[in-house]
């Protein structure tokens, strides 16, 4: 039981994002809606199956199609504010992942593998394969594992402050996911109070942005059948040593035969990040010297919610690259 509790504690002090450098607010203090207004629900809402499971996914736009991914604790809500300039420009498809949002979990394990496969096959059923793509945190891991595994699934894609470094605080969680109990622990803490669990493990650089309809997004999903289970899995499976060990060492051995990453790629990173090291962006641009990173200042873990204009720029420069010359003759 000391055990348990001690991994309790463990687990509820790294994903709270202690440390954050940013000053968070009350949750007492949240207001019932967003202090800047959004067309989110305006979106169409579509609902398909893959892998046997309900996925819920968000269209707006017109134009190429262009996937949104998002990361870990939010869903495709977290796009609210980048959908009118992105949308102008292409057909957006923002889905939840699975156990995320309004999609079902799903029963089979969440390992970035895996999950890099379920994206291939949404976009299968989607009948937009071969688009371009940004991905958030988790997400932009997962859009960066599919384009390793699948290139032709993808066309380009822009990875916002990803993880899939190695780092300390990885084996500090997996020791503490690994004492007995620790699961239910974990689900007995997200479930004890989800909205307030959402607000205080997702950090902005300007967190008057939050409100009580963004912790309902959020943490009405960790409440529902297979939600604290799918978060739980996201953080044992997904973002496990052994398979970052594995992609890290596919990225060297491409660098080493002079290989470049099979799409093209903007990395783009915050100066400064709570919840991913903002290193980690050098750390890709030495992995994979084919990319190009750009640093956003005054923008956090989720510019595209707390820097918008900024995130948008080197975004759409890169997802809409000038037209070829024609050739002569």
């Amino acid at each position: 039981m000391a055990a348990g509790k001690q991994a309790g504690e463990t687990l509820s002090q790294m994903l709270a994002g202690a440390a954050a450098p940013f000053k968070q607010g009350r949750f007492e203090d949240l207001p019932e809606a967003p202090r800047v207004p959004h067309g989110y629900f305006a979106a169409e809402a579509r609902t398909l199956t893959v892998s046997g499971r309900r996925v819920h996914v968000r269209v707006h736009g017109a134009g190429p199609p262009l996937l949104l991914v998002h990361g870990l604790m939010t869903s495709s809500y977290s796009w609210r504010y980048a959908l009118p300039a992105l949308g102008a420009h292409f057909t957006l498809y923002a889905p939840d992942l699975p156990g995320a949002g309004a999609s079902e979990p799903l029963d089979t394990r969440y390992s970035p593998e895996r999950l890099a496969d379920w994206l291939a096959e949404l976009l299968r059923a989607l009948g937009i394969s071969g688009c371009a793509a940004i991905g958030n945190s988790m997400g932009g891991y997962l859009c960066l594992q599919l384009a390793l595994r699948e290139p032709t699934a993808l066309s380009r894609l822009v990875d916002v402050h990803s993880p899939g470094i190695v780092e300390p605080r990885l084996f500090a969680l997996a020791a503490a996911l690994g004492v007995p109990g620790a699961h239910r622990l974990l689900h007995w803490l997200v479930r004890r109070d989800p909205l307030r669990w959402a607000h205080r493990n997702v950090h902005y650089y300007d967190e008057t942005l939050k409100s009580l309809e963004e912790a309902r997004e959020y943490g009405s999903a960790l409440d529902r059948p297979g939600g604290a289970e799918s978060f739980g899995k996201y953080l044992g499976e997904t973002m496990a040593v052994l398979p970052m060990r594995r992609f890290q060492r596919e990225l060297r051995a491409r660098r080493a035969r002079g290989r470049a990453f099979p799409i093209p790629l903007l990395l783009l990173y915050s100066e400064r990040d709570p919840m991913v090291p903002a290193r980690f962006g050098d750390d890709f641009a030495r992995l994979i010297p084919s990319a190009r990173l750009e640093r956003v200042r005054e923008a956090s873990h989720f510019m595209h919610v707390d820097a918008v204009e900024r995130f948008l720029a080197p975004t759409l420069q890169f997802l809409s690259p000038e037209p070829a010359p024609p050739r002569a003759g």
